[in-house]
């Protein structure tokens, strides 16, 4: 028992285990993605499009993209990374106003957050997300080296983060202010905020929430309903989707009814291949599918933070510490959603639930996270021994 708890914590603790783990469960997870997306979105887009590859061919697309240039972004220097942080408030901003441009900005189910190109759809809130994570490190890196050793980083970060979110509200975007609310919070957190500075943070962003929930008769449908979504008044209004994600899982059992074999995705769930993803696969797959997820993308934090302790310099490390916060933020108001534990905010499970922009962004923000990885030099070193001088 002893030798295996041993073998254990040498594992963990293998610089090189980490790299390899958030490559496998990243891996893992856009597969299962791409297959989850097909079952779930196949009688959606015989409807809307004719045929059931439609959706799935899209998203496949956007991974097609993104893995290269992920690639290509885990090789780049340091100093590319920090040039384009420096103008990540800018460029954010710049995302948030073209929203509000009438014809060029789209509302999509009561929220004005996607960019029409055309072709294709654009939701620059993802984007969003990794500029801010990056100009924030940015900032915080830069006063953390400097020579003065207090300073606010609360009024350092703050602002920008407000800008943003003021502006994503004005589009009644609220999943992605509160995704990006909560990547503001762990990273002052990281930078070691007092706890009790942090509370205050924390008291007024949830009065801020509950105003923004109080002042839109939608919003606080939603919110209520996750409380009893089966209620009579409710159950075929605000309480649909919640109630049809609940008998989704429900009905999944230990192994679930079969790949492909939902019932909900007939019409039940409108959102199933995106915000209720997680219902079709505990349908689908049961509670060793849903299990298995929540495994995959605990490894996935788990990795990326273990990645960003190890980071020589403050930047890349507030970088990965922010994209583990979004990543795990994001998926539990995705499941958190799917579970009826908290109200519907519309975001996608990531790496597994349909949106190209979404999937594009994430596959890139974990490139960054293995250029830190291989610019240690022990992860560097073991992987040259293993794959180059065999």
């Amino acid at each position: 028992m002893a030798s295996k708890a041993a073998a254990r914590a040498r594992f963990l603790n293998s610089p090189v285990n980490h790299f390899y783990m958030m490559i496998i469960s990243t891996s893992v997870l856009v597969v299962l993605g791409l297959i989850m997306v097909f079952s779930a979105s196949s009688i959606h887009a015989i409807d809307t499009k004719g045929y059931a590859f439609a959706v799935v061919l899209r998203q496949f697309i956007f991974l097609l993209a993104g893995v290269p240039f992920a690639i290509w972004l885990a090789r780049a220097p340091l100093k590319y990374w920090t040039t384009a942080a420096r103008l990540g408030l800018v460029i954010s901003l710049i995302l948030v106003v073209i929203v509000m441009i009438p014809g060029v900005g789209k509302e999509v189910n009561g929220n004005r957050n996607w960019i029409d190109l055309k072709v294709i759809d654009v939701q620059p809130g993802e984007f969003v997300k990794f500029f801010l994570i990056l100009w924030a490190s940015y900032m915080l890196a830069r006063k953390e080296t400097s020579e003065r050793t207090q300073f606010n980083v609360i009024a350092l970060i703050g602002p920008g983060f407000l800008l943003v979110i003021a502006a994503i509200m004005r589009g009644g975007d609220l999943g992605t202010t509160s995704v990006i609310a909560a990547i503001a919070a762990g990273l002052l957190f990281v930078s070691g905020v007092e706890l009790r500075k942090l509370g205050w943070v924390a008291a007024a962003g949830f009065v801020a929430l509950a105003a923004g929930i109080v002042t839109s008769d939608y919003r606080r449908a939603r919110f209520l309903v996750f409380l009893n979504p089966f209620a009579p008044n409710e159950y075929k209004n605000f309480g649909w989707q919640p109630a049809h994600s609940l008998l989704g899982l429900a009905s999944g059992g230990l192994f679930g009814v079969g790949l492909g074999g939902s019932r909900q995705k007939w019409g039940n769930l409108a959102e199933a291949h995106t915000d209720f993803i997680f219902s079709v696969i505990g349908e689908e797959l049961g509670l060793f599918g849903t299990l298995s997820v929540l495994i995959l993308i605990g490894t996935l934090i788990y990795s990326i933070f273990r990645i960003a302790l190890r980071a020589k310099d403050p930047f890349s490390r507030y970088v990965c510490a922010g994209i583990g916060c979004w990543i795990g933020v994001q998926a539990i108001l995705n499941i958190g959603t799917a579970i009826s534990v908290l109200p519907v905010v519309g975001v996608t499970l990531p790496l597994v639930s349909y949106g190209g922009s979404a999937l594009l962004t994430t596959i890139c923000a974990l490139g960054f996270v293995a250029g830190v990885a291989l610019r240690d030099k022990e992860v560097s070193k073991e992987l040259i021994r293993r794959f180059v001088k065999k």
